[in-house]
């Protein structure tokens, strides 16, 4: 626990509990849409913050820092991106797909069933990041659909992905998305806009509500990793003696009670494992 409340007290607008919780400010998070989009937004609606999407119990699951929708029915997704992660296995960054599918589910979400896709709102999918994923120095990278035989053809699908570079040095953003972009960085206060930030964390962290809140979400998380990896163990060790198991029926020289007494796995699975292996021989 000590260690959790001196976690809370060191946290900055770059942590997801914070990010959700500053955002959910209307005059914040209005500002900060206005300021980045160059447009104006009488008024924003809060769609669940921190939205899980799970549109099948086998597709993967998402959780949305932050959904609102403004005056006009424009949808907005914000997100606090620190690490520029890659997928183990392939060694590829995740960024690119990860936009993908949050606007994938995002649309699903919006459209009720049998209702038109034309009734489909334009959505934005904004991603924070603390790092330049193209490395062109770019403070913004915006993305919509074009033609690749006629790049001044643009599919109006309404969709757009905008990737901020809070480390970029070129292009045209306004004086407080710069300020925002300092304050990500290296937490300094040199506007109006981020003095309102940084008073709105420190008045988070006066609150015993949100400490107990991140406290709770903190244990939650780490016994859902503890969890996952006491199941990938068992699972492991499950898979192991399926192998053992499959090798020893190869030899052909075990009994299925001698496999079952090495392996401790009942006949009833070996059997099983026996049938598979004679299936897939003959197939």
């Amino acid at each position: 626990m000590k260690n959790l409340a001196t976690k809370f007290e060191n946290l900055t607008i770059q942590n997801d509990f914070i990010f959700k919780k500053v955002m959910s400010r209307k005059r914040i998070c209005i500002h900060l849409l206005e300021e980045l989009l160059q447009i104006k937004i009488a008024d924003i609606n809060y769609l669940e913050a921190e939205k899980s999407l799970e549109p099948e119990y086998t597709s993967r699951g998402i959780r949305l820092d932050i959904i609102v929708a403004d005056d006009r029915n424009t949808h907005y997704n914000l997100e606090m991106q620190v690490k520029n992660n890659k997928n183990p296995d392939t060694k590829k960054h995740v960024l690119p797909k990860r936009t993908r599918y949050y606007q994938a589910l995002l649309d699903i979400d919006l459209l009720q069933n049998s209702q038109e896709y034309d009734l489909l709102p334009p959505t934005y999918v904004i991603f924070i990041c603390v790092f330049d994923f193209f490395a062109k120095g770019n403070y913004v990278y915006t993305f919509k659909k074009r033609c690749l035989e006629d790049l001044e053809l643009e599919l109006p699908d309404e969709a757009t992905t905008i990737i901020l570079n809070t480390h970029g040095t070129h292009g045209n953003i306004s004086k407080d998305i710069k300020s925002f972009y300092d304050y990500v960085n290296n937490h300094v206060i040199n506007s109006d806009f981020t003095k309102q930030i940084d008073d709105e964390i420190s008045y988070l962290k006066l609150d015993t509500k949100v400490r107990r809140e991140f406290m709770l979400l903190e244990a939650r998380l780490l016994d859902e990793r503890r969890e996952g990896k006491a199941e990938g163990r068992v699972e492991g060790k499950a898979e192991g003696k399926n192998v053992i198991a499959t090798l020893m029926l190869a030899k052909g020289c075990y009994s299925l009670q001698e496999i079952s007494e090495l392996t401790k796995l009942s006949i009833e699975d070996i059997e099983k494992l026996e049938k598979e292996m004679h299936a897939t021989e003959q197939s």
